[in-house]
């Protein structure tokens, strides 16, 4: 169509990625801000009933607002699905008695003080104990820490670390930091452009995670119609659905649950509307 009226198609350039998942695939669907074992039961109903093949989700508001009960049952949700369920650790600076993450989201995730590292040993811990082998990490001196403990089993060898959006990779450097110290996946500034996450994929072979719609505190971009470059570009990438224009749920519980899910339904819906675009326009890519 393009040709029709005497234009060219955008110059693609940035060199294609080799790089793919355990399975095969180049790229996965990621739910974010999946509060508890209800809204995780809601995202797996929704995708079974829009067709969409969710292989992760992620949590925000953090183990400590868990119970012994509901770690068990998210555990087992995800066993029974082959879904990666990914929990945050706690406590952070956003949350604590510091005023620092007032002024700056730029200290958000941090860990205030030895105690903070401490509680987040201590969150660790307990979330192995109940199953979970994936966790979320937003201080650089906790990830170090805790690669270190899984290097010496006193953490399970299985157990995984995924880089936040609060403790963003930005550039090459910061991203081959955090493979050095121990990420098994890492999350990329969300306003990256596609010459930029192609210069991320050189320095390392790690996943990279990319929020194709972003909270509006991280940006509130819609980055749907990227979606086969970055890919292309990137894999293998996680590709994360947050929701604009939605209301912030952490730290959840019974107070935000319908909220919570009725925003985890939409995050599925609107992956669907990703994965179509993403077979329509390049189907050797899905």
């Amino acid at each position: 169509m393009l040709a029709e009226v005497g234009l060219s198609p955008p110059a693609r350039d940035w060199p294609e990625s080799s790089g793919r998942f355990e399975d095969g695939r180049r790229h996965r669907i990621e739910i974010a801000s999946v509060e508890g074992p209800g809204v995780l039961r809601a995202v797996l109903d929704e995708a079974d009933r829009q067709g969409v093949d969710v292989q992760r989700v992620s949590q925000g508001s953090g183990v400590m607002m868990l119970s012994d009960g509901e770690l068990d049952e998210m555990a087992e949700l995800g066993r029974d699905r082959g879904v990666e369920v990914c929990l945050f650790l706690g406590p952070r600076g956003g949350w604590d008695t510091g005023g620092q993450a007032l002024v700056t989201e730029a200290a958000a995730g941090v860990a205030r003080g030895a105690e903070a590292v401490e509680a987040c040993l201590a969150e660790a811990d307990r979330a192995c104990r109940h199953g979970i082998r994936s966790l979320l990490v937003g201080d650089i001196g906790v990830l170090d820490v805790l690669a270190r403990l899984r290097a010496s089993g006193s953490l399970p060898s299985d157990l995984r670390f995924k880089t936040s959006a609060v403790l963003v990779a930005a550039n090459p450097a910061t991203a081959a930091l955090y493979d050095r110290l121990g990420a098994d996946t890492i999350n990329v500034a969300s306003d990256l452009s596609i010459g930029m996450l192609a210069a991320m994929r050189r320095v390392t072979e790690l996943p990279l995670d990319l929020y194709i719609e972003s909270p509006d505190d991280l940006g509130g971009f819609v980055r749907s119609y990227e979606v086969p470059d970055i890919v292309r570009v990137a894999a293998p990438v996680h590709l994360k659905f947050g929701l604009r224009n939605a209301r912030s749920v952490y730290p959840s519980g019974i107070h935000l649950e319908e909220v919570a899910v009725a925003q985890a339904r939409e995050k599925v819906r609107r992956a669907a509307l990703a994965e179509r675009l993403l077979r329509e326009l390049s189907p050797g890519l899905s």
